[in-house]
């Protein structure tokens, strides 16, 4: 820096709470206490610590008061060199207190936002003195600084960064205040630097309280901004295991930061889909990805990851394990929001905007709540809405231009992207469907066949209507009286309706084996007959895997509420996928 000029520069239309001849004073002190190293030099100094200290905090409270950097400079125009020249004395740094008022004057005078050559070179300046002061090994005053307290390089360094840390922590946890006064600044102007400067720290440990409290720190106005580099190192070092963050500071950086948001989507749904993966594994780390809690807490965050399984699924209706995790992550997620207090819980109108209305809460109260005997009619309203929706949208594409058919294609995939959320409707109409007749079982089958063809690709809709009725009369038929041996006419058709057909609209497999499956666990046959009409079906059709995830995805929904459970439905199951298993066992080589 420049020649130190007269002291009437530093003081010129100072704040009357600062004593020009106190200025002067320790201006004169900080240029002899750098230009000597004698014994008397370092016990002066010593002596006037704590006088020292007391003006800093003067000092302080005056940067504090101004509204920027440069009206500061302007009335202390030689306030950076009598920083500066404190910050190099090893006595006046080694000591705690004066040390931490050092800092904070400087962070005072960082700006968040330059808006001129005076306060950009300040930041340049103030940047380099804390780097030098916390991180740089060779500097002199902090070598002399080690010797005297007998400490190694990396202790001090280490101690010099968590008193940093800790400062700035405390300023960090200072709420938002209501100034009267327009021209003091804002106690949030110093978020943006103090972010910034934490950067090069993401993965250090003794940053973390810091950048923990600066990600959960409420935003209460546009100054408490966090710096995007800061979410992106941070986003980077998670993703790349570098990282590691509490619960709810990981929570809070999906909530400031897309990208991180996204990343932790796309690896949920590539971890997830592992065909290798069980549902029940699946349920587990779905919840340990915190994804679901994040959801509830944070409505913005729900509907990034829901448009993520949108668009997953509308380019492929008809992938299984996609459905099976988005159905998992809806679980999850509506067991974290009935977590939540009353007070703090959002509307679930919020949550699913795009989907319509009128179907929103019927689909989305749990079987359990809802009188057993209640259900059929329930499900029989749930299924003439949506047809009406079909009807409606295949109207608009005989008689009307491509922007209402278009819109009429919305409304019937958000309908349907509803249904696959709320899973849990689609199992208690196959369900019902055990003890139907034929006068009762068609609005059942339709919500059943629209679940797993809901495009309608090449007006097929109609025919897979058919061949789903097909599949469950041979069903009703196999399982209403047994006669022995298994009528084997029977047992061939109901295989080759689940088998591919060549030229043919193939019927989706799980929309058979879904049937299948309730037919073996709600009959009123023997477990061992039921059992061995599912095995032969299974085995002949080759459907082992999908069974599998039909059984374990009703095991999960009857476990989610008592209502829905009973011992003998839980034998039924584990025997089930007893036998299941040991099939799957049978065939590996």
């Amino acid at each position: 820096m420049s020649e130190l000029q007269p002291v009437s520069q530093l003081q010129q239309t100072a704040e009357p709470s600062l004593d020009v001849r106190e200025i002067q004073f320790w201006l004169d002190k900080a240029v002899a206490w750098g230009q000597a190293d004698s014994p008397d030099t370092q016990k002066d100094t010593c002596l006037h610590l704590n006088r020292l200290r007391d003006f800093l905090q003067q000092l302080l409270a005056h940067i504090n008061n101004m509204s920027s950097t440069t009206e500061t400079m302007k009335r202390l125009p030689l306030l950076g060199q009598f920083l500066g020249r404190l910050c190099w004395n090893r006595y006046v740094t080694a000591a705690e207190s004066s040390r931490g008022l050092l800092l904070q004057c400087l962070w005072g005078l960082y700006s968040e936002d330059p808006s001129n050559a005076v306060e950009r070179k300040a930041n340049q300046w103030i940047r380099k003195v804390l780097c030098q002061l916390a991180t740089e090994e060779d500097d002199a005053a902090a070598q002399a600084v080690m010797k005297c307290m007998g400490v190694s390089a990396k202790e001090y360094h280490v101690k010099v960064l968590r008193k940093m840390v800790a400062l700035l922590h405390e300023k960090v946890g200072k709420s938002c205040s209501s100034l009267t006064n327009i021209n003091q600044r804002c106690s949030c102007d110093s978020i943006l630097a103090t972010s910034e400067a934490c950067v090069p720290l993401v993965t250090c440990p003794e940053a973390s309280p810091l950048i923990g409290a600066l990600l959960q720190r409420p935003v209460t106005c546009v100054s408490g901004a966090l710096s995007e580099d800061l979410l992106d190192a941070l986003g980077s070092a998670y993703s790349s295991q570098g990282l590691s963050l509490e619960e709810q500071a990981l929570i809070s950086l999906w909530y400031h930061n897309l990208s991180s948001l996204e990343e932790a989507v796309l690896c949920l749904l590539e971890s997830g889909t592992n065909t290798e993966s069980t549902l029940q594994k699946l349920e587990q780390q779905v919840a340990q990805s915190l994804l679901p809690k994040a959801s509830a807490q944070h409505c913005s965050i729900f509907l990034v990851v829901n448009d993520i399984f949108r668009s997953v699924l509308k380019q492929a209706e008809g992938n299984n394990p996609v459905k099976f995790l988005i159905q998992t992550f809806t679980r999850c997620f509506l067991k974290e929001v009935a977590l939540l207090q009353p007070q703090t819980r959002v509307s679930l109108k919020a949550f699913f905007p795009q989907s319509p209305p009128s179907l929103l809460a019927p689909l989305l109260i749990v079987p359990s709540e809802m009188p057993q005997g209640a259900w059929r009619n329930h499900l029989n309203w749930l299924s003439g809405s949506l047809r009406r929706l079909t009807e409606e949208e295949e109207e608009e594409e005989e008689g009307a231009g491509d922007s209402r058919s278009t819109r009429g294609h919305r409304r019937v995939f958000e309908a349907w992207f509803l249904l696959v959320l709320c899973h849990h409707w689609v199992q208690v109409a196959a369900q019902l469907l055990v003890t139907s007749g034929p006068e009762d079982s068609g609005p059942l089958l339709w919500l059943l066949t629209f679940y797993h063809h809901p495009t309608n690709r090449g007006h097929h809709r109609a025919l897979q209507l058919v061949r789903a009725n097909e599949v469950w009369n041979h069903l009703h038929t196999l399982f209403s009286v047994l006669p022995r041996p298994l009528p084997f006419d029977r047992l061939q058709s109901l295989v080759t309706l689940l088998l591919p057909q060549p030229q043919q609209p193939s019927l989706a497999p799980l929309l058979g084996l879904d049937l299948l499956v309730s037919f073996a666990v709600f009959c009123q046959l023997p477990p061992s007959d039921s059992t061995e009409i599912l095995q032969t079906v299974v085995a002949q059709s080759g459907r082992l895997e999908e069974a599998a995830c039909v059984l374990s995805s009703l095991e999960l929904t009857r476990n989610e509420g008592s209502r829905l459970s009973s011992d003998r439905v839980h034998l039924r199951i584990e025997e089930l996928q007893t036998t299941i298993t040991r099939m799957h066992s049978n065939t590996k080589p």
